[in-house]
C-alpha cells in the first residue's frame, strides 16, 4: 500500500523527512568553508530545494516498496505479470538506501584539513608568483590586474555568470575551472583533501625544480637507456653534477645524491607534521629500466591488440624560444607553430618520447589492466572470488569489467580534486612562466626574487648556449593548458588509476619476459635480464613516468606531479572504502601498498 501524507502515519513520516532536508539545510563546517558567501549557498541550497519533503515522502518513504509487503503492490499493479515472491524487492530498495546514506555519513564524517598556500598570490601584488595564462598581460608578461581579479571574483562568488565574465587575452579559453564544483555521489570531497603548499617562488625548492626543467630539455633526445650509473653521455653527467650543487633538490637521491640512475626518476609529496612536506620515493621506481613495463609490452584487447610503438616528435621541436612567441602564449594567443613528427613509430626511448606521450597518452591504464588480465598475473588475494569453489566474478563484481568501471569513474573524479587544488586554492604559476620571470630579470633588469640557485646553474648557461635563451623551452608549441599548475591534473589521474590496479590484481607478481627499447633500432624491444621486476613496482613506475613526462614537456614541475600522487592515492581509496558497502559477498578487503610502501587494507 502507499502512505497517505494526510495521514498519522504519513504525518510522521512527513515530519521525519522534513527534519533530516532541515539538517541537510543547515551549513556544515565543510559547506561554510567550500561554498564561501551567504550568496552562494542561498543559490546552492536553491537547487537542493528542488527536494521537497513531500519528494521524499513519496519517493522515498512512501514509494510502493516502502510496505511491508512491497511484492503485493506489485502483483496488484501488473496481474498478469508473473512475480517472484521469493525475491524481498523491498529489502533490497531498502539495503540500496542504507548503503547510500552511510556512504555520506561516512564521507561527511572526516575532518577537513587546513590548506595553506605558498602565500605568493598575497605576497607579490602584481600576481607574478599565481597563473595567469590566458588572460591579457603588460609586455614584460605581467597579467592585467582587472582581468586576474575577475578571474578570482568568480572562482569566489561561484556564481556560473561571473565566470562568463573572466576577461581573456585570447582565444583559448580556461580548463574547465567550475568541474572541481560538482559534488561527486562517490569517494572523499575534493575539500577534504591534503595537500602539501606547494614552493615558493623565491624559494631554494622551486629554484631547484627549475634547474631539473632546464636539464629535462636540455636532455630531450638523450636515450632513457642512457640514464643508468655506468652511463658515458656527457649531458646526462654535466646534470648529475649540478643538481647536486643544489641546496634543496628534492628528487630521488643514492646515498644522499643525485645519480645516473636516479635521474628525473618520480617521487611523491605527502603532507607531513604541520604544513611540512614528507618526500618518498615509492616502491621499484628506482629498480631496473627507466620506463614501465606497461609502457613497452603490447596490449591485447579481445581478438585485437594495440601496438605500444609511438609517434614521435623529431628533434628540433622546441617551442616559446622567442619572448614575442612566449608572450602570445601567455595573453591566449597561438604560437602558430606545430610538432613535426617523425614518420616511423618506435618505442619511447628517449626524454622527448617520454614527453610527447604524456602529451598525448593512449590507453594506459586500460592498457595496463589487459596486459595484466592477460599475461596470468593473479587477482588481489583478496578477491572474494579467488577461493571460491562454485563462482567467479563478471562485470558486475570483481572481475575485468567492474575494475575498468571504476577506472573511468576515478579519472573523473580525481580531475574534480585535483583541480579544486589547482583553482581554489593555489593558482600557482607554470613553469614557462617562471621562465618568463627568468628572461625578464636578465634581459631586462626586472626586480623579480628568483633564488640565485637559478642564475648559478650550468643548466641555465647551457640553454643559453643551445637555445640562445632564458626562457624554459617548451616541448609543446600550445605550452601548458590554460589551468594553474599545482596540482598535476595528469598525475593525479595516474595515481588514482594505479592505486585501483594495485587493489585489484596481485602486486608481488613478477612480470614475466620483461624488455626494454634497443638502443640500436628503437622500432625493436630486446630482452631485459636485470633484477625482477614486480607489478606493483612496475604501476608505481607507469604513474610516476607519467608525472614526470609532463616535466619532459615543460609543463609542470616535480612538486606538480609528487603531490599529485598522494592525491589521487587517496581518492582511489575512498572510492574503494564507498564501493564495498555495496557488495553482497563475503570480502574481507584488498591489502596492497601505497606510495610510501605502508600496507593498506581497503
Amino acid at each position: 500500500m502507499q502512505v497517505d501524507p494526510n495521514s498519522h502515519e504519513g504525518s510522521e513520516q512527513a515530519a521525519q523527512a522534513n527534519s533530516e532536508i532541515d539538517k541537510l539545510k543547515q551549513p556544515s563546517v565543510a559547506s561554510k568553508r567550500f561554498f564561501g558567501s551567504h550568496a552562494s549557498r542561498r543559490s546552492f541550497l536553491g537547487r537542493a530545494g528542488l527536494f521537497s519533503a513531500a519528494s521524499v515522502v513519496a519517493g522515498v518513504l512512501g514509494s510502493p516498496f516502502s510496505s511491508k509487503k512491497g511484492g503485493d503492490f506489485v502483483q496488484a499493479q501488473y496481474p498478469n505479470r508473473r512475480y517472484n515472491r521469493a525475491f524481498d524487492y523491498n529489502k533490497f530498495v531498502d539495503k540500496a538506501y542504507r548503503v547510500r546514506l552511510e556512504a555520506a555519513r561516512v564521507e561527511r564524517s572526516i575532518p577537513i584539513p587546513p590548506h595553506p598556500t605558498n602565500g605568493d598570490e598575497e605576497r607579490y601584488p602584481n600576481k607574478i608568483g599565481s597563473d595567469s595564462r590566458g588572460l591579457p598581460h603588460n609586455q614584460l608578461g605581467e597579467v592585467k590586474l582587472e582581468a586576474y581579479n575577475s578571474l578570482t571574483k568568480a572562482l569566489t562568488t561561484q556564481n556560473p555568470n561571473d565566470y562568463e565574465n573572466i576577461i581573456l587575452g585570447g582565444d583559448r579559453k580556461l580548463v574547465n575551472p567550475q568541474g572541481p564544483l560538482a559534488i561527486s555521489l562517490e569517494g572523499i570531497n575534493a575539500a577534504q583533501i591534503a595537500v602539501p603548499p606547494p614552493p615558493a617562488l623565491a624559494s631554494a625548492e622551486r629554484a631547484a625544480e627549475a634547474v631539473e626543467l632546464y636539464w629535462q630539455a636540455l636532455l630531450r633526445d638523450v636515450p632513457l637507456s642512457k640514464l643508468q650509473n655506468n652511463t658515458d653521455n656527457p649531458k646526462v653527467l654535466a646534470a648529475v653534477e649540478d643538481l647536486n650543487k643544489l641546496s634543496a633538490f628534492r628528487g630521488p637521491k643514492q646515498n644522499g645524491r643525485v645519480t645516473p640512475q636516479t635521474l628525473f626518476r618520480g617521487s611523491v609529496n605527502y603532507v607531513g607534521s604541520g604544513s611540512s612536506t614528507r618526500y618518498v620515493i615509492p616502491p621499484g621506481v628506482l629498480d631496473g629500466p627507466y620506463l614501465s613495463q606497461f609502457l613497452l609490452l603490447t596490449i591485447p584487447w579481445g581478438t585485437q591488440s594495440v601496438s605500444p610503438l609511438i609517434r614521435t616528435a623529431l628533434p628540433g621541436n622546441d617551442f616559446l624560444l622567442n619572448f614575442q612567441e612566449w608572450l602570445a602564449i601567455q595573453n591566449g594567443g597561438s604560437s602558430g607553430k606545430s610538432i613535426k613528427y617523425d614518420p616511423k613509430n618506435r618505442y619511447i626511448s628517449t626524454v622527448r618520447d617520454l614527453g610527447e606521450y604524456a602529451h598525448i597518452g593512449g590507453p594506459t591504464y586500460l592498457g595496463a589492466s589487459l596486459i595484466l588480465n592477460s599475461n596470468g598475473t593473479p587477482l588481489n588475494p583478496g578477491n572474494p572470488y579467488v577461493r571460491s569453489k562454485t563462482q567467479i566474478g563478471s562485470n558486475a563484481t570483481f572481475a575485468l569489467g567492474h575494475f575498468q568501471a571504476l577506472l573511468n569513474l576515478g579519472s573523473s573524479r580525481v580531475i574534480r580534486a585535483s583541480y579544486w587544488q589547482k583553482y581554489y586554492v593555489h593558482r600557482t604559476l607554470r613553469p614557462e612562466a617562471f621562465g618568463g620571470l627568468v628572461y625578464n630579470k636578465i634581459a631586462n633588469k626586472a626586480q623579480y626574487p628568483i633564488n640565485s640557485e637559478v642564475f648559478n646553474s650550468q643548466a641555465l648557461a647551457q640553454t643559453f648556449s643551445t637555445f640562445n635563451t632564458y626562457l624554459l623551452p617548451q616541448a609543446y608549441p600550445e605550452g601548458a593548458p590554460t589551468h594553474s599548475s599545482y596540482s598535476g591534473g595528469a598525475a593525479a589521474t595516474a595515481a588514482v588509476n594505479v592505486t585501483l590496479l594495485k587493489a585489484f590484481f596481485d602486486e608481488n607478481f613478477v612480470i614475466p619476459s620483461p624488455v626494454v627499447p634497443d638502443p640500436n633500432d628503437p622500432t625493436k624491444v630486446i630482452s631485459y635480464s636485470g633484477s625482477p621486476l614486480t607489478v606493483g613496482g612496475e604501476l608505481n613506475k607507469l604513474a610516476t613516468n607519467y608525472a614526470i613526462g609532463r616535466g619532459h614537456g615543460g609543463i609542470h614541475w616535480r612538486s606538480d606531479g609528487s603531490a599529485a600522487l598522494a592525491l589521487g592515492e587517496e581518492v582511489a581509496i575512498s572510492l574503494l572504502k564507498d564501493e564495498r558497502l555495496g557488495y553482497n559477498e563475503i570480502f574481507n578487503g584488498f591489502t596492497f601498498t601505497k606510495f610510501d610502501g605502508t600496507r593498506v587494507t581497503v
